[in-house]
């Protein structure tokens, strides 16, 4: 499918922005106007770049990219028909995901990065974003939420993990796959998977959500650690969603006061529900009112739970929307 119209540009830093510094090591420094200004073939695609923050990937927050999404509302009203996010890709899994949380218009929110700063031989960033703005430009991509460009390959923001520190080819969709592709220039995208919950964070609502990696011989004291210090907690957990013994106390008690999400630490495959009956197995932990992720990872539970608890939203309903997003809610 063919693209045109206005496409918006916003640079938050990153890789793909990085050349070197006065140390030897690289720092974000190119502008957006600069990254657009490296990118041949775009065609009939009229580009607006615009600076939002310069910053690696690790340092971005959940207030940077709610204030994003504001922006990104202005420039749609604006008549820009779709937008492309250029940023580190170390976070890119989880503001990916918060963007699709935030954005309930039909205007693609595309975000892309490079592996490779552009000191290196084979710096991808000039592909990556070519790519984005194309997707981003493509009436196949509208409605589809935000999503992910990298290597021509068109990921779903909910699915979408990095899986290799350094490769070009790090970003994958270990469950379910891409949901297009960029041919010749062209965009395909032939899977369309529904959107999930449109999420809108209260105002000076502060909330802190806590992700506790389960590891062998783990006794729960990290978790008794946490005991009132965040608003709700991620749980990855062994396999299909197990915890050793020990834990199952510490969980429990977590779990009578804040909500607790159970995910797996594998990064494929979803939580199981009723296979397992011992103590710290699936069954045992819901039981004591945990809530299964289903296909989630643990870094997008995180962010769906803190934005659904910055939102207002009450047990219940965080309980609803967990099976139905991680996509175990069929069929119920």
């Amino acid at each position: 499918m063919g693209s045109s119209g206005r496409v918006a540009v916003f640079s938050l830093g990153g890789t793909i922005a990085m050349t070197p510094g006065g140390d030897g090591g690289v720092v974000p420094k190119l502008t957006a106007g600069e990254l657009v200004g490296a990118v041949a073939g775009i065609g009939g695609v009229e580009l607006e770049a615009y600076d939002f923050r310069r910053l690696p990937g690790a340092s971005l927050s959940f207030g940077d990219l709610i204030e994003l999404s504001g922006r990104i509302r202005q420039v749609v009203r604006d008549g820009v028909d779709g937008v492309v996010v250029t940023q580190g890709t170390d976070t890119i899994e989880e503001t990916a995901y918060l963007l699709d949380l935030l954005w309930d218009g039909d205007a693609p929110v595309v975000v892309t990065g490079a592996m490779r700063n552009p000191a290196m031989a084979g710096a991808d960033g000039p592909a990556n974003l070519l790519g984005a703005i194309r997707v981003a430009a493509s009436g196949g991509a509208r409605g589809l939420g935000c999503l992910v460009v990298f290597g021509d390959q068109v990921h779903a923001a909910r699915w979408v993990r990095k899986t290799h520190t350094s490769s070009p080819a790090a970003f994958v969709s270990p469950n379910h796959g891409p949901v297009g592709h960029v041919i010749e220039g062209r965009v395909s995208i032939p899977l369309r998977m529904a959107r999930g919950p449109v999420l809108v964070p209260e105002p000076g609502r502060e909330v802190r959500v806590g992700l506790v990696t389960v590891a062998f011989g783990d006794d729960g004291e990290t978790l008794r650690a946490l005991a009132g210090r965040v608003d709700g907690l991620v749980v990855a957990a062994f396999g299909v969603g197990h915890v050793p013994q020990a834990m199952v106390p510490a969980l429990a008690e977590r779990a009578s006061a804040i909500p607790v999400v159970l995910a797996s630490r594998t990064g494929g495959g979803p939580v199981h529900e009723v296979t397992y009956g011992y103590a710290g197995s699936e069954r045992d932990l819901l039981s004591h009112g945990l809530i299964p992720a289903g296909y989630l990872d643990p870094l997008k539970a995180r962010v769906l739970l803190h934005l659904l608890l910055a939102s207002g939203a009450d047990p219940e309903r965080i309980a609803e929307t967990f099976p139905a997003v991680g996509g175990r809610g069929e069929d119920r």
